[in-house]
């Protein structure tokens, strides 16, 4: 696979989002599944590998330590804290809670550093400055290499970095979801900031993993979500279908055309789809090989835009919760 810096690392072009295999979208599947996924993405080339301490409250991080323990000299570990105090989930930025939670992800992960460690959410109790000063510590301990946020606004970044190199943004970036590009990514592109894009196929709603919300498991997170409700959801499907058949028009699957448009649009972007499938998985590692056409991404900016897809990203509640940009219209709609 190509790849791509993230702060001091190289790379694979796309990574591994390792959430879906401990929760969020349903049950999470029998541990031989998850590990032919870990151990396959490693055969596929993955070599940037991310999780969290919430991610199923510490069974993700252990699931990843005990199937790529033995190959980590061979990957790029990212992990998260600041959702969890101790076994509780919790919003708190506290920089003894950070430190707290690194150490148990490092016991779990069975690693003595984590290389790339973000702040999962703002704790805007606590400055920034003081979160991302915790963080920092730990990097002259030597616990972690570096320093990631998730779902932070430029302004919060810039604040952050004026602390401590930020080696990586992560927010929610895809054809449906185009936040980022409010300021988020002109921030990091100015800073030297990688931009780490999650739920890069739309929630797997743009590879057609969607068609039915009696398909949802009553927890799956994306029932709760405006885009996968009523008349949101029916409008959405509409779009899919053009969406499928200009991927299609393109030579690859739905999937690839979400992960290829991110990949085409800035060298500094690095996606990290997830999934329970070990096909998905090579399919989306696959991705990395597609090409397009300048008309195919004309193509996609037209059809897929903040104009055409039909609900907000989050309702007005969770979207209160995060700091990151909105677009026009967005919080009303909620």
């Amino acid at each position: 696979m190509d790849k791509r810096r993230v702060g001091p690392f190289e790379v694979s072009a796309i990574g591994l989002g390792c959430m879906s295999l401990s929760h969020a979208y349903g049950a999470p599947p029998p541990r031989a599944q998850a590990e032919e996924v870990l151990l396959g993405a490693l055969d596929a080339g993955y070599t940037f590998f991310d999780t969290a301490a919430v991610y199923g409250m510490g069974h993700n991080e252990t699931l990843v330590g005990e199937v790529l323990g033995p190959h980590r000299s061979k990957i790029v570990l990212a992990s998260k804290c600041g959702l969890t105090v101790g076994d509780k989930r919790e919003l708190n930025g506290r920089p003894e809670v950070l430190k707290a939670t690194c150490e148990d992800s490092l016991r779990r992960l069975k690693t003595d550093v984590i290389d790339l460690y973000y702040l999962h959410r703002w704790d805007k109790r606590v400055p920034i400055e003081e979160s991302v000063g915790g963080l920092a510590e730990l990097v002259r301990e030597g616990k972690i290499r570096s320093i990631g946020l998730s779902e932070v606004s430029a302004a919060t970044l810039r604040r952050a970095h004026a602390v401590h190199h930020i080696a990586a943004l992560q927010t929610e970036y895809s054809p449906w979801t185009r936040n980022p590009e409010v300021a988020v990514l002109d921030a990091c592109r100015e800073l030297g900031v990688t931009f780490v894009a999650f739920s890069p196929v739309a929630r797997g709603f743009l590879a057609g993993g969607v068609r039915d919300l009696s398909q949802l498991d009553p927890s799956d997170i994306r029932a709760n979500m405006p885009r996968f409700q009523g008349e949101n959801f029916a409008a959405n499907l509409k779009l899919l279908v053009r969406f499928e058949a200009l991927a299609t028009s393109a030579g690859c699957t739905p999937a690839q055309l979400c992960l290829a448009w991110l990949l085409q649009r800035d060298p500094s972007i690095v996606p990290i789809p997830g999934t329970t499938s070990p096909a998905h998985m090579r399919e989306n590692a696959a991705a990395a090989g597609v090409r397009l056409s300048e008309e195919v991404m004309a193509k996609v900016d037209e059809l897929v835009n903040p104009q055409t897809v039909a609900g907000p990203r989050y309702n007005a509640a969770l979207q209160a919760s995060i700091d990151t940009e909105t677009l026009p219209g967005e919080l009303e709609a909620a």
